[in-house]
């Protein structure tokens, strides 16, 4: 076990406090801190100093399995401990916008409206900030911001974020990170009614394969590491998604946020990838975390690629 900090252990507390503000009570919180992010820390420090240069660390998992407080968390202790600067965004920063989505959805399929799915992300753009973030002579980087609850990417660049310092770690996390494609016979049964109703040709799900396949591919091969949050089972991404939508209800004054019934249907687009992570999840990382249904790491087991 990692020694705990005493400065660290009360920052941690005070920022998973925070956390905690409209949203349900964070169990066993010192034994996190103990058992699970200062051993992910040490970790990550140490394929840092194997030659000191700038290293990508994927963080997957389906919705709700905690990315966001577990980046915020490693942020803390690996800039307090470690001394080490982090640059931490989401794919989901990276939505095509609205008007795009919209064309998209005229061109190639209607269901590539909704916000999610491979093909729904401006890799172009992730792509031109990964290699900005890492280049030697290191000006400001501009990271966007989306706006869930108007589906669309924040316009005002004032409030997007501002890297100023260049950074040891890049943690780049989201519900796909590090998907990988299926094979055609996979993709012709249908996981839910959206896929039986809305996309009986296939066209949708042949379409997001192939962006898997080569485009997203190419994007998670410039990952160094992959960390996989699994969820006990798919029952449970749903269960925490709604917890999330419940806090944005708390937090997030005058902002749009989904029922049950429309959080049940959202969570349909990302089903089939979610689930074919959660079966190939030694495939796809490095370090898979396996959680209970309590947001508690049970273990962690290393993969050598």
């Amino acid at each position: 076990m990692v020694k705990t900090i005493p400065m660290i252990k009360n920052d941690y507390l005070k920022f998973i406090k925070r956390q905690e503000a409209g949203g349900k009570t964070i169990v066993d919180k010192l034994g996190k801190l103990n058992k699970f992010y200062l051993p992910l820390s040490e970790w990550i420090y140490s394929i840092y100093i194997k030659d000191y240069k700038t290293k990508i660390i994927g963080l997957s998992g389906g919705q709700g399995a905690g990315k966001s407080t577990i980046t915020g968390v490693l942020k803390l202790i690996l800039k307090k401990k470690y001394g080490l600067n982090l640059c931490v965004f989401s794919i989901d920063d990276f939505y095509k916008t609205k008007a795009e989505r919209i064309k998209m959805s005229k061109k190639v399929h209607p269901l590539f409206l909704t916000r999610g799915v491979p093909g729904t992300h401006d890799l172009v753009f992730i792509n031109k900030t990964l290699r900005k973030l890492q280049q030697k002579n290191f000006k400001t980087v501009l990271i966007p911001r989306f706006d869930k609850s108007l589906d669309d990417r924040e316009k005002k660049k004032s409030k997007w974020q501002k890297i100023k310092t260049p950074p040891n770690i890049i943690i780049f996390e989201g519900w796909c990170v590090g998907a990988r494609s299926q094979s055609q016979m996979e993709l012709k049964k249908p996981c839910n009614v959206i896929e039986r109703k809305l996309d009986a040709d296939l066209v949708w799900r042949k379409k997001v394969n192939r962006y898997l396949k080569n485009q997203y591919k190419f994007l998670f091969n410039t990952i160094d590491k992959l960390v996989y949050l699994k969820a006990p089972n798919f029952n449970y991404i749903l269960k925490w998604r709604l917890l999330q939508e419940q806090k944005l209800k708390l937090t997030s004054k005058n902002k749009k946020t989904m029922s049950k019934s429309k959080v049940r249907e959202f969570i349909m687009f990302y089903e089939r990838i979610t689930k074919h992570m959660m079966n190939n999840f030694s495939k796809i990382s490095d370090l898979t975390v396996f959680l209970d249904g309590s947001h508690r790491s049970k273990k962690m087991k290393f993969f050598v690629k």
